[in-house]
């Protein structure tokens, strides 16, 4: 099992920044991915960034290219996201996710974070 705490969330205006962690513990997750997702009130939970935990290859979705940045500190294992440039539209709950299929989108989630609440205002 892998447990996943999520950390940073909060309300920050647009045009901002904020920067998320996320804590692993339990199994040893090595050679698999780590990531975030999002979802916002009403919308279905979407792909924001992923990391590769040996690697640290990264991949970004759509709206987190140019403007977040995924990292990972394999010692205190724990996996950050630095969100810049934030708009009312990432306002969301952002979840930390595990999983060697991650990159298929939820059906490839083995592990949850319970998520934190990132709110956008204008």
């Amino acid at each position: 099992q892998v447990q996943l705490v999520e950390t940073g969330g909060g309300l920050v205006q647009a045009g901002g920044s904020l920067a998320l962690s996320c804590a692993a513990s339990g199994r040893t997750f090595t050679g698999g991915l780590m990531g975030w997702f999002r979802q916002a009130p009403g919308k279905e939970r979407e792909f924001v960034a992923a990391i590769n935990w040996s690697s640290a290859g990264t991949v970004y979705g759509v709206s987190a290219k140019g403007r977040f940045t995924i990292s990972r500190d394999s010692a205190k294992n724990t996996m950050y996201l630095r969100m810049s440039s934030l708009k009312p539209e990432d306002t969301a709950v952002y979840y930390c996710a595990a999983g060697t299929r991650l990159l298929r989108g939820v059906d490839g989630v083995d592990y949850w974070g319970k998520g934190t609440l990132v709110t956008v205002s204008s």
